[in-house]
């Protein structure tokens, strides 16, 4: 009995994240862009890079057809493929890079565990998420980022919130073509086949080991076809909110004392 206690006491004395549920009152936002109607309708193709590698099969394509998208990266992803990033790089014109965090953890500023994955935790690790991502981005030599996605798409309204007052929007999204790249490649291609005017796919762009990044390439090469106009965020959308106007991202990524500022425009 003695024993039986024991291990109860220790066991309530564990703290061990919750998961995310729809009783943790986190939210998975829903972004649209403006539709261009049934003779020139726009989709706005958006590609996460978690960590790893590039998945050339849907970077291929995107290049060889002159496919505009938004790219979503993390600190880990940039510092892994700088060739990939100087690619894409060379071709303002079809890809924006946007922020997808430091370290990949989700944007909750409590502790608990989105789909397994441990949590920022408080809002200061939240915004050191956010800022180390795009410390990253800027050091790599591209513009300061506008847009943010956290890790899983999943976020607390009070996280929100203060990104929100950072000067980023958080990238929502109306397609999961890929379900975080674990479908098969049929079952990607269908979900991307399948989106429709105004939509906003999100997509994996760093697991060039599963089959989902084969459909996903697949997927957006089925829409061209059909006469969709692909549009980076920043087309489809109005300019950033107005919190934007003098951020400014220092710190240990950037040259010693330089601050570099972000215009509202």
């Amino acid at each position: 009995m003695r024993l039986f206690f024991l291990f109860a006491t220790l066991a309530a004395s564990l703290v061990v994240p919750a998961t995310a549920g729809a009783r943790d009152g986190l939210v998975e936002p829903k972004l649209v862009i403006a539709r261009g109607g049934p003779a020139a309708p726009r989709i706005a193709l958006t590609l996460d890079a978690c960590s790893g590698a590039a998945d050339e099969r849907i970077l291929g394509e995107l290049f060889r057809e002159e496919i505009p998208a938004t790219i979503f990266v993390t600190t880990r992803w940039v510092r892994r493929n700088p060739e990939v990033v100087k690619r894409l790089q060379s071709r303002p014109d079809l890809f924006e890079i946007e922020d997808h965090g430091e370290n990949h953890v989700p944007a909750v500023d409590r502790p608990l565990a989105v789909y397994g994955i441990p949590a920022a935790g408080s809002p200061a690790a939240v915004a050191a998420e956010v800022e180390g991502g795009a410390r990253a981005i800027v050091a790599a030599g591209s513009p300061v980022p506008r847009w943010f996605r956290g890790a899983t798409a999943r976020y607390s309204t009070t996280a929100i919130a203060e990104i929100e007052k950072m000067g980023y929007r958080i990238a929502g999204y109306s397609v999961n073509g890929d379900q975080g790249a674990g479908l098969i490649a049929g079952m990607a291609e269908k979900r991307i086949a399948a989106a429709k005017d105004g939509d906003v796919i999100i997509a994996h762009v760093n697991q060039p080991s599963r089959s989902a990044g084969e459909g996903v390439a697949r997927g957006i090469h089925a829409l061209k076809e059909k006469g969709v106009t692909f549009v980076r965020l920043d087309a489809g959308l109005a300019a950033p909110t107005a919190g934007a106007a003098g951020r400014a991202i220092s710190g240990p990524l950037l040259p010693a004392g330089e601050k570099l500022a972000r215009s509202a425009g």
